[in-house]
């Protein structure tokens, strides 16, 4: 009785256990050939070569998925209850309020965490930004991420989906890469919740031959600025690129992040790799 008894529970643990299959999935900022740092400075930076100091590193990213050896592809559910995970949204974050990175936090977080099904993975996929029906929501009432202020764009009601801001020799300054939705309406006031953006500006990125058991994510600041320089900024606009169609620095970045811009359609990303 009691081998049988035995037998049972382990069976029942065995199914129990095939169920889920916990996943991470690891990220690392990276300034060409060097590791991202607050504080560092990094030359041969975009059309001129510039040399930067980084000021801020944050992304969202939702919609994670990814893809089994059959080709079918899978959602990652994240882990809830922390602070950087809600729902289908994380952030990524990799400054730590030291040194120029004076409007972040100490805490960083450079992973994903959750469950899939068991099997065999060979791809990632994920989406840049916050889903439609979590950005346009009032900051205060959010739990984390989703409650930082230094991620709001009040001026639509939504959220910074990236800030990758630095310092450039050219605009000492600052040059900052701020993305999200724009042509959101009705947008009568500050605070009115639009309906929809004609310009979504939600990357969709596909990293291949990916294996989250051992593979990280490269987010790489020099290659999405490689065609851009970073020493001049567009007469009447935000200084670096706001994600206004008609600013004329942030064309090479649009491209970069995959993402169409001044009647060009999206291009391939470059921002995102897998570690060699």
């Amino acid at each position: 009785m009691k081998i049988t008894a035995f037998l049972i529970f382990a069976a029942l643990g065995t199914a129990a256990d095939q169920k889920e299959q916990k996943v991470s999935i690891r990220f690392q900022a990276m300034v060409g050939k060097e590791k991202f740092a607050c504080g560092q400075y990094y030359t041969g930076i975009g059309t001129t070569g510039s040399r930067i100091s980084p000021r801020d590193f944050r992304f969202y990213v939702h919609n994670v998925r990814l893809v089994n050896d059959a080709g079918e592809t899978v959602p990652v559910q994240l882990d809830q209850g922390g602070k950087w995970q809600l729902e289908d949204t994380a952030l990524v974050d990799f400054e730590d309020a030291t040194w120029g990175c004076a409007n972040g936090t100490a805490d960083i977080n450079d992973k994903l965490t959750g469950t899939v099904p068991p099997g065999h993975y060979v791809a990632l996929r994920f989406t840049v930004g916050v889903p439609f029906d979590k950005n346009h929501t009032d900051l205060t009432a959010m739990p984390p991420p989703l409650n930082l202020t230094a991620l709001s764009w009040v001026w639509n009601a939504g959220r910074k989906f990236a800030r990758l801001d630095f310092a450039s020799t050219g605009q000492p300054r600052g040059f900052a890469i701020h993305l999200g939705s724009t042509g959101c309406t009705p947008n009568q006031t500050k605070i009115t919740i639009p309906t929809q953006c004609s310009s979504p500006n939600r990357p969709e990125v596909e990293i291949a031959n990916f294996d989250p058991e051992k593979d990280v994510v490269i987010a790489d600041l020099a290659a999405l600025l490689q065609d851009t320089n970073v020493d001049i900024n567009q007469e009447k606009t935000a200084e670096g690129c706001m994600s206004g169609p008609e600013d004329s620095d942030c064309a090479g970045i649009f491209k970069n992040f995959g993402l169409p811009f001044g009647g060009k359609p999206a291009d391939s990303q470059t921002f995102f790799r897998k570690a060699n």
